[in-house]
């Protein structure tokens, strides 16, 4: 069919619908509402589509628009759920059993017959971390179930008048549902608040005397203060105390003046240094290999199992700055030292990396030197996975990965794909050529064709698809939190394998004569 996508955003759920759809064979367009009705108007003109879908709209679709053809809007709450900010409600309630929806567009918001509805299990992360994983996953496959319906013809969509469908109107969830009573919530309280405005909108709150918006949360077992108190810094992030606790908190927003350009969210000591460069925070690193019994933060932990390596990284918005890049190399090259067969990269769950950390090189004084030093410290850490010749080494990819975040992935030998991610292998629509060595990873993995391709039409590539082409070569059918397990247990049965010793003998042989014909630097 002929499918248009109307999205408020083309962001990581819509970059899922879109891949899966033209994965089986649906031409698929997509236009942004941001810009007010007219370009959706447009857009159906021209292309006639046989099916509207909006994946991710925050404003209504046209009414002439949804009247004159079947649109389809994907909704983050179970049948009969109304309102802007489902996912906020279902985070702040601790539901234990949430949904998505497809239902048709109707002058009501939320309000049209349901073609299909999905429900997942909502797990203890972080809003974003949820939307990007089990939502995405659900949401997927109710909008090919609606597809699938809408082609065949016969089926009748459920009206919510059904006394089967249980109507809830919720309203915005505000700041003022959000704001931590420092001197009275609870460590749980307070990481509920932080986790289910992670990403957007941030919970807002006042320090230094300056407005911030917190953006996430980690318990802490240790550190105790007054409530409120700031008590040390770790891996960029600073540790808060509550009333019976303390929490972790990642990055930092200040709030934006009248007049002034949209602030960034960043790490959250840089944040506060550049507010009070005279404060100062105990720095507090964590050893990389944590203690199981540990409930602490850490963007980077090593473990081991056996002969196999388990190097675990993950960074807020899966961005890397300069010193994440440095402190990634550094955990790298420990993990070098230890005496594994099998070497396994990736967080377990959510973003394995998107390359480099636009925001901090934003707000730097001098973006242009940061950009130049960031680039640099990934390319390092790059050339680090290629010339490791004497173990294999696993990307295990539980979420999606993107422009060097992806090439990061293909330096491996191996890249495992958890089956619900997306790769974007390319960074033209960010204005960049790239490096992270990408002329040599991606062509001797899908040819010199396909790398030329993927990188000038900049499209995101599905899991399957992307296994396909070559550039993934195992797919991990898992459930967002049982990918980790079930990692390992393949690397288990990787390093046990009795040609283990030949494939990396054969893998350091190629390197070398990689090398002799053209050398990486």
């Amino acid at each position: 069919m002929d499918i248009l996508l109307v999205a408020s955003a083309f962001n990581s759920l819509c970059q899922r619908v879109y891949a899966e759809l033209s994965d089986r064979g649906h031409r698929v367009d997509v236009v942004l509402a941001a810009q007010g009705p007219e370009p959706v108007r447009a857009a159906v003109r021209e292309r006639t589509p046989d099916l509207v879908i909006a994946p991710m709209l925050t404003t209504a679709l046209p009414e002439d628009v949804w009247r004159e053809h079947t649109c389809l809007i994907v909704h983050p709450g179970p049948p009969g759920d109304r309102g802007p900010s489902a996912l906020d409600w279902a985070v702040a309630a601790e539901a234990t059993e949430w949904g998505v929806t497809v239902l048709q567009a109707e002058a009501g918001m939320d309000a049209g017959p349901v073609w299909a509805d999905e429900p997942f299990r909502v797990a203890p992360v972080g809003k974003s971390d949820l939307y990007r994983n089990e939502v995405a996953d659900a949401a997927v496959t109710a909008v090919l179930t609606a597809v699938r319906r809408h082609a065949e013809g016969a089926f009748k969509p459920r009206p919510q008048s059904d006394p089967a469908i249980d109507v809830v109107r919720r309203d915005p969830f505000r700041q003022e549902r959000r704001r931590v009573d420092w001197a009275h919530d609870d460590t749980a309280t307070v990481l509920r608040k932080l986790r289910g405005a992670d990403s957007r909108p941030g919970v807002l709150d006042e320090l230094l005397g300056r407005e911030l918006f917190l953006h996430g949360g980690h318990p802490e077992d240790e550190l105790r203060g007054r409530p409120g108190e700031l008590l040390a810094r770790r891996a960029g992030a600073v540790c808060r105390a509550t009333r019976d606790g303390a929490v972790w908190i990642p990055e930092l927003r200040p709030r934006k003046n009248s007049g002034d350009p949209a602030p960034f969210r960043r790490p959250a000591a840089a944040v506060l240094a550049a507010l009070d460069p005279g404060l100062e925070l105990p720095d507090l690193p964590a050893p990389l290999e944590l203690p199981q019994h540990r409930c602490t933060y850490t963007d980077i932990r090593y473990r081991q199992h056996g002969d196999v390596g388990l190097l675990s990284f993950s960074f807020p918005g899966g961005a890397m700055s300069t010193d994440q890049c440095r402190r990634l190399l550094a955990a790298y090259e420990q993990a070098l030292t230890r005496p594994t067969r099998v070497l396994v990269l990736g967080g377990p769950r959510d973003f394995f990396s998107n390359g480099i950390h636009l925001n901090v090189i934003e707000a730097a004084a001098d973006p242009g030197q940061e950009s130049w030093v960031n680039l640099n410290a990934m390319d390092d850490l790059v050339e680090a996975v290629l010339r490791t010749t004497d173990r294999l080494v696993v990307a295990a990819l539980a979420g999606n990965a993107a422009a060097g975040g992806a090439l990061l992935a293909l330096a491996a030998d191996q890249v495992w794909s958890r089956t619900g991610t997306v790769l974007n292998p390319h960074y033209r629509r960010m204005g960049l050529y790239g490096s992270e060595f990408w002329t040599y990873t991606m062509p001797r993995r899908v040819g010199e064709d396909e790398a030329r391709r993927l990188t000038e039409e900049a499209l995101p590539v599905s899991a399957a698809n992307a296994e396909r082409i070559g550039l993934v070569d195992r797919l991990v059918p898992a459930a967002p939190g049982e990918f980790a397990a079930a990692v390992e247990r393949l690397a288990a049965t990787l390093a046990a394998a009795p040609d283990l010793d030949r494939r990396i003998a054969a893998k350091a042989s190629a390197r070398a004569a990689d090398e002799r014909h053209r050398p990486l630097a």
